[in-house]
């Protein structure tokens, strides 16, 4: 399957007035189009930059939004590929493996079509001509009403990756689901270990690096860990976290925490030995240090990146912001900051 891209991502959430205000005033997102008349539920498309997110929330107790929301919290549902051909993705995602959910649907030159991905999260299909523009229908029943928001401030571009948390024994059946059925490849795998915890890690990517997924498993022969906490608050496999691509983490970090975006800590010792593992990085130590900025290196050049502190009701989503100088890889030598910092807002609940 040739995916052009992560077309958007639609979370199912209880409050939307709340949660809809929330991502406009904190991540710069503009309202850019909401259902004209809501049946079971209403759904609003929020836009920023190249990242689009649809927001869908539930008028009735047996809508699958409202099942998803008692399921799992407020979430991630839907990761939405753009493709070439709507029905040859269709057919080449059902020959290898993945579930029928909805069959192919023109609406114009609108083409949409919904796969199984893991757990309760789909993968919806989209042919559509061009970018979003007022007047053009983004999804069946949902036009455009507005542009994506513009801002002077360097946030954030484009989706990096999504994490996913999946049950022990599931890693390798959803690796080999996204190649067979979605063209996604394996780029990049590890076992972790923080503690008494470790963690098996595999990233799959499409052939031109625009639709991205850490797929994350417990290893059952160590202590259970955050890995399993997940998977038990949330009711199975999910989205972790979204990771946002910056061009200035240093300024999207400072302008979030204005507007009232908490990260996670990271300790003093983390920066005492950075230079001397890495070597001089064109984002100063004491920068790093002051917003608790993660850094690393591979062949190819720097990362930065550092996550939000999770505002979910059963702490199971955050986003992360990244921004690369080159840098292919995710971080490995982050992992054990990420963990020990998760565990330390875990003891502050």
């Amino acid at each position: 399957m040739n995916i052009q891209g992560i077309d958007h991502i639609e979370f199912c959430v209880a409050d939307m007035p709340r949660t809809s205000a929330q991502l406009c005033e904190t991540y710069g997102f503009r309202v850019a189009g909401q259902t004209a008349v809501p049946a079971g539920a209403q759904t609003v498309l929020l836009a920023r930059a190249g990242v689009r997110f649809l927001l869908t929330s539930a008028r009735s107790d047996d809508h699958p939004a409202a099942q998803y929301v008692r399921a799992h919290g407020d979430g991630v549902a839907t990761i939405a590929f753009r493709v070439a051909d709507v029905r040859a993705a269709f057919a080449e995602a059902i020959a290898g493996g993945a579930t029928a959910m909805a069959a192919p649907v023109s609406s114009g030159p609108l083409g949409t079509a919904t796969v199984s991905g893991f757990g309760d999260v789909t993968h919806k299909l989209v042919e559509r001509p061009g970018p979003d523009v007022p007047g053009t229908e983004f999804v069946p029943g949902l036009t455009v009403t507005a542009g994506p928001a513009e801002h002077d401030d360097e946030l954030f571009d484009v989706i990096d990756h999504v994490a996913v948390c999946l049950p022990a024994g599931a890693k390798e059946p959803t690796v080999r689901l996204y190649h067979r059925a979605f063209g996604l490849s394996e780029i990049f795998g590890e076992r972790i270990e923080v503690g008494g915890q470790a963690m098996l890690s595999t990233v799959v990517q499409d052939a031109a690096g625009r639709a991205t997924f850490t797929l994350i498993e417990p290893d059952t022969s160590r202590a259970p860990g955050q890995i399993d906490e997940f998977v038990d608050s949330h009711g199975g496999a999910g989205v972790q976290h979204v990771a946002l691509l910056t061009r200035d983490i240093a300024q999207a970090v400072g302008t979030l925490s204005t507007r009232g975006v908490e990260f996670l800590s990271t300790p003093d010792s983390y920066y005492d030995a950075l230079e001397s593992r890495l070597g001089a990085l064109t984002v100063p130590v004491p920068t790093l240090r002051k917003l608790d900025i993660l850094a690393d290196r591979d062949r190819w050049g720097e990362m930065f990146q550092i996550f939000t502190r999770s505002t979910h009701e059963r702490r199971t989503f955050f986003f992360e912001l990244i921004e690369r100088r080159g840098a292919l890889t995710f971080g490995t030598n982050n992992i054990q900051a990420l963990y020990e910092a998760v565990e330390r807002q875990r003891s502050s609940w």
